[in-house]
């Protein structure tokens, strides 16, 4: 596929730290690129660089080979609580206006609702939905899934899947990830490196690259060895000869220093708190509302020692607020085992005092080195970390309260695979309950023994199984009603023998012309809106009696142009 896009010679740095430094690669037209690399080592500099909202430290060069349109996903949608949806959006352009009509109609949106009601996935659903309704060309998306459900980020998926687009993406998503892109770029001290095919291919390929370089890394050492035998036993060494040999002696000692070794987070003296008796969390007949608004109703659950319950529904539904009166409800429809200790991950993240520091937060310095936060960055303010390097540091203040009962609301937003991976392992050891709240597919198939779905109006229901399950569920139970619902349909009558050819009656002549007569006015009145739309009137109100106007014309003129052919045909 042709080159559209070369990245030369570009670096970042914040303060002492080099995020990247003088990198290049170029992207091909087609490509559907997940870019990989820790926490805090510059993904979202370098989207923010290609999208043109930042600047390299070194210059360097972005070069695009076609005019083409770029849309940004940032992580954090810019938006003006005061307006409307549809006024968010605002666009001149009058295909697009039709996009966002289409696409907001089907993530469930109305245009009138104002952007302040909205919740985060809401929220992140506007910013999808004017990103797909601009029909760019190059799509930059920095964690399109985050704050997502689960039915947004498929419809996402899908649409992703069906584009012809060109994407470059940061997603901790394995499963979006997989069934998206076609290319797994990694960035890694600095350096990138491209794998092509999908997560599975990056892993294998990513530890035979690692493999190979410590093998070299034992081969200079084993040459080190021999040199430095070489110097410390043969006097000639301080000679003018031999200058050049102790130089190349000092460049294989740089090298030899530096072997591969991969730094992890290690969950190693981090355990339950201890005994959890039988008693857990017991619900009887709870109901909770906001205003008219049911969140729960009648819910009914003991929860068990050990059980590990994963929990669905769509933004704005109510998980979070469920979580909210699990860990800190004084209604007796709620009662919680002596032996209980919570510790509670809350999906608004970690609150601080200004100026705090990462040793003032977190004043245990085993823990913090086996987090991945070395000794330079203790006296860091928390304020200056990158978004999943809070996230890990919040967990840390979680893990380390030693609970065993872990309440989770959405703990793989923002973190990088590498962590969601040993996240992942420790709570599958993790010697007590666990309630889940996550759109992470995979997360959910690994962790959860069984599902609370959130259907609405304050029902929940419980569903046996992990999330693969139920989707697979709950798309053969559609097909069911699909097909009794087709079942149910009385046949159409046979048709009757075609009759003979026979000639237009004066009454359809006349209905044909009147139909050439409609579609030359109706023709004129679309070319009259389109003018008015692609004008650039500030005025919303025309704006959006046009275009729905503009909508009702597109589909008289196909119904009177079906009419026509039929006609035509006699």
């Amino acid at each position: 596929m042709p080159s559209f896009l070369q990245i030369d010679n570009i670096s970042k740095s914040y303060g002492t730290k080099v995020l990247f430094d003088h990198i290049g690669f170029n992207i091909n037209e087609g490509d559907k690129i997940a870019l990989v690399a820790p926490n805090g080592t510059g993904k979202t500099s370098l989207l923010r660089i290609l999208a043109g909202k930042d600047k390299s430290d070194s210059g360097g060069k972005i070069t695009f080979l076609k005019d083409i349109r770029i849309s940004f996903l940032e992580q954090e949608y810019d938006f003006n609580p005061s307006l409307t949806i549809g006024e968010q959006l605002h666009s001149d352009d009058a295909q697009v206006q039709l996009n966002q009509k289409r696409i907001l109609d089907e993530l469930g949106l109305s245009p009138d609702k104002c952007m302040g009601e909205l919740s985060g996935g809401e929220i992140k659903r506007v910013a999808i939905a004017g990103m797909l309704a601009s029909d760019a060309e190059f799509l930059i998306m920095d964690e399109p899934t985050n704050h997502l459900d689960l039915d947004a980020i498929e419809y996402l998926e899908n649409a992703l899947k069906r584009s012809r687009c060109t994407l470059f993406m940061v997603s901790h998503d394995r499963y979006f990830l997989d069934r998206v892109c076609n290319t797994v770029m990694e960035m890694d001290r600095g350096a990138i490196y491209i794998y092509k095919g999908d997560y599975e291919n990056f892993l294998t390929k990513r530890t035979e690259r690692i493999s190979n370089y410590n093998a070299e890394t034992d081969r200079v050492r084993n040459i080190l060895r021999r040199e430095l035998e070489w110097i410390h036993a043969t006097p000639c060494a301080r000679s003018g000869k031999a200058k050049y040999r102790k130089q190349a002696f000092l460049e294989l000692k740089e090298r030899a220093s530096n072997a591969y070794s991969v730094s992890n987070i290690t969950m190693e003296g981090l355990s339950g708190g201890g005994y959890l008796g039988k008693q857990v969390i017991d619900c009887k007949d709870l109901s909770f509302s906001f205003g008219d608004k049911p969140i729960v109703s009648h819910f009914s659950y003991n929860f068990q020692r050990y059980e590990r319950v994963g929990i669905v529904g769509g933004n704005g539904i109510g998980k979070s607020t469920f979580l909210d009166l699990l860990a800190y409800s004084d209604l007796p429809s709620v009662k919680r085992g002596e032996s209980v200790r919570i510790g509670y991950y809350r999906q608004q993240g970690i609150e601080f005092r200004e100026g705090d520091t990462v040793m003032e937060t977190v004043p245990d310095t085993r823990l913090l080195e086996k987090f991945l936060f070395p000794h330079e960055m203790w006296n860091n303010p928390v304020s200056r970390l990158s978004g999943g390097e809070k996230r890990r540091l919040y967990l840390l203040t979680v893990l380390m309260q030693e609970p065993n009962l872990l309440i989770l609301d959405e703990p793989t937003n923002d973190l990088d695979i590498v962590t969601l991976n040993i996240l992942e392992e420790y709570l599958l050891e993790f010697k007590g309950s666990l309630i889940i709240v996550t759109h992470d597919r995979h997360f959910l198939d690994r962790l959860a023994d069984h599902l609370f779905v959130f259907c609405g109006n304050g029902v929940i229901k419980d569903f046996i199984g992990g999330y693969s399950a139920y989707r697979t569920f709950i798309s053969d139970m559609r097909k069911e009603e699909k097909a009794r619902a087709a079942a149910a349909t009385p046949k159409a009558p046979a048709k009757e023998k075609a009759a003979a050819p026979r000639k237009l009656s004066w009454k359809e002549r006349k209905e044909m012309e009147q139909l050439e007569a409609d579609l030359e006015a109706l023709g004129a009145e679309q070319k009259e809106l389109e003018a008015l739309l692609n004008g650039g009137t500030d005025d919303y109100q025309r704006i959006t009696e046009a275009s729905a106007r503009y909508e009702a014309v597109r589909s008289e003129i196909d119904t009177k142009e079906t009419r026509w052919l039929e006609l035509s045909e006699i």
